[in-house]
């Protein structure tokens, strides 16, 4: 990718950050980062959209539901500072995708490699539950980071929303999606034209990690595969 588009991708994180068009979500964004848990007392949230973040050259892009409210809502960063963070991050170092293991705040030097991290909707919903409006809202956000993020070839879809949240914006910037529209599941797959190959990986939430829902070797095969169709041919 060009320096240009990398500035590109930095212009639009700033637009992303000022945006204020769901009353809902931002004052829900807002009032988690008034009133946090007893373990984060006294210290800034973020408390506004998160941009995504990664390598702008990145072949594998990632694409979850929201931000959490005590962890990318606090820390400035997708999937930093929480318990699904501690997975995702953990299986891209494993995979080779990721400099560390760890992500706990924005400033820790963790640099992704190949691969380049978003979401569906870039607050933090009551819930975890966004509404149809609000995810439409947000959507051309993701759009754009399709359109500059050039070199991408595999998506990997953190459950369900992330999934239909992606064919949604790759239809939106004209990538063919086959009908009937491909169905989410753990490990599916499903090429859009020759442009993209879409992946299943059940979201690494605690209420999947927890009941062994997502296990590591689980979480670790989609991303062997996302690393195989992502390599030069």
């Amino acid at each position: 990718m060009s320096p240009g588009r990398a500035k590109e991708l930095a212009r639009l994180a700033g637009e992303v950050h000022d945006c204020r068009r769901c009353p809902r979500l931002v004052a829900w964004r807002e009032a988690q980062a008034a009133d946090p848990p007893r373990r984060y007392r006294g210290q800034k949230y973020w408390a506004r959209p998160v941009s995504g973040f990664g390598d702008p050259a990145a072949r594998i892009l990632i694409v979850g539901l929201a931000p959490a409210a005590h962890g990318a809502n606090r820390t400035g960063r997708m999937f930093t500072g929480d318990r699904s963070g501690e997975w995702l991050y953990a299986a891209l170092h494993r995979a080779g995708l990721a400099n560390q293991a760890t992500a706990e705040r924005a400033d820790d030097g963790l640099r992704l490699i190949d691969a380049y991290v978003t979401a569906t909707v870039r607050c933090a919903p009551p819930a975890n539950k966004p509404t149809p409006e609000e995810r439409d809202n947000c959507l051309p956000y993701l759009e754009r980071e399709l359109e500059l993020l050039d070199r991408a070839r595999v998506v990997v879809a953190l459950g369900k929303f992330g999934w239909d949240g992606f064919l949604r914006a790759a239809a939106a910037i004209g990538v063919p999606t086959p009908r009937p529209k491909p169905r989410f599941g753990h490990g599916a797959e499903a090429p859009l034209g020759e442009r993209y190959t879409l992946l299943g990986c059940f979201h690494p939430s605690q209420q999947n990690t927890f009941t062994g829902k997502l296990t590591v070797p689980m979480i670790d095969a989609v991303f062997a595969r996302a690393r195989e169709l992502a390599a030069p041919q």
